[in-house]
């Protein structure tokens, strides 16, 4: 099969994010199968949704990563004109639900399969196909915990978001929370009896704000569109009357930083400053009270030197990825598609964008049969 064939097979599979992912993965290892591509699953807890892994060729030497997330963003809400599940062409674009956000690069990754199975590959190739990455890398997280203890990694890890296919070296992290923060409750009329987490939380939130004015100042990277890292509150909910003293309030945040700023930094000191100053406060008032951080989502930002032997690798085959990264495996972004149709109706990747992404597939091939490792 060709990569717009797989990439109609793929799209049939509706991998929204927290449904099963199984049925797809199925497809793909009976493929691997197929070529005698031994693979193996990284499971969740629940057994509901599945990581693979696979490699082609010498199993001694690290060689290249091809990964992508195998879920897709929710259509609900959301005004079709097709059936997002039923990949449809439209002047040379290829309409469906994860077409461009990811599965065009997963769908060119398997249609190279017979030739990476017919090359003598002299370094490998290895696959690896996560879950869940749309709500927080929670597939992903789980596959490095797994890889960190291979004998061998990958050295060089190509991500397969869409970039239009042009190498993109970084991005930023991001953490998110959720603060409840609890008091204790009474009359508006005694509010001295009282501990207001409502007017707490709004404390934590200013000194969230204040942050973000702070750090934009300290260090900027023109290369991003929004060159700083930034801090945001999403939602806030607490209080129940205005006669009533509110016992718990809670809130969303996240901070999104370039990858060069220490988030786990930024992070201890805005929970530094809710446990030592306000906590204490409160707790002086109520020992009861409590700010507790529950972590919503994290992934690390990913900065790869200009300079690296990962970059010029990869311009060798596409003369046209963070949490990998931080076990060791070299990683880039470059994959077919704009993120300006990612999570949008009628999602597409054009035929033209497929078939680039299928030459860099083949150019990696040729050169993973010609030469060892990154000679």
């Amino acid at each position: 099969m060709n990569s717009e064939e797989l990439l109609a097979r793929l799209v049939a599979f509706d991998t929204t994010s927290t449904k099963s992912n199984l049925e797809l993965i199925d497809l793909v290892r009976n493929l691997l199968d197929d070529h005698g591509i031994g693979s193996r699953l990284v499971h969740n807890d629940d057994q509901t949704r599945a990581n693979l892994y696979a490699t082609i060729g010498p199993d001694n030497v690290g060689g290249v990563m091809l990964s992508g997330h195998t879920d897709v963003v929710p259509t609900a809400g959301q005004d079709w004109h097709s059936d997002p599940y039923r990949l449809t062409t439209d002047d040379g674009l290829l309409v469906g639900r994860g077409a461009c956000d990811m599965k065009g690069f997963i769908a060119c990754v398997l249609a190279a399969l017979p030739q990476m199975t017919a090359a003598a590959l002299q370094t490998p190739i290895h696959l690896a196909f996560s879950y869940d990455e749309e709500i927080g890398c929670i597939g992903a997280r789980r596959l490095v915990e797994a890889m960190a203890g291979f004998e061998v990694k990958p050295r060089i890890g190509l991500i397969g978001e869409p970039t239009s296919m042009s190498m993109v070296l970084g991005h930023k992290g991001k953490v998110s929370f959720r603060v409840t923060v609890s008091g204790l409750s009474c009359h508006s009329a005694y509010i001295s009896s009282g501990v207001n987490a409502v007017e707490y939380a709004a404390e934590l939130i200013a000194f969230i704000r204040g942050m973000n004015r702070r750090v934009q100042q300290q260090l900027t990277d023109d290369s991003y569109s929004v060159p700083h890292t930034t801090f945001h509150v999403g939602n806030i909910n607490g209080g129940t009357a205005l006669n009533i003293v509110p016992r718990q309030c809670e809130f969303e945040f996240e901070i999104r930083n370039l990858p060069q700023q220490d988030l786990d930094a930024l992070v201890h000191e805005i929970k530094h400053y809710a446990s030592d100053v306000l906590l204490a406060e409160m707790k002086s008032r109520y020992p009861q009270s409590d700010i507790r951080f529950d972590e919503i989502s994290y992934y690390p930002g990913l900065h790869t030197d200009p300079a690296s032997a990962v970059i010029a690798y990869t311009r060798a085959i596409n003369p046209e990825a963070g949490l990998f990264d931080g076990i060791g495996i070299n990683s880039l972004v470059c994959g077919p598609g704009s993120i300006d149709q990612a999570h949008k109706p009628d999602e597409f990747v054009s035929r033209e964008q497929l078939h680039c992404c299928d030459r860099m597939v083949e150019n990696l091939v040729h050169r993973c049969r010609e030469t060892a490792e990154f000679e």
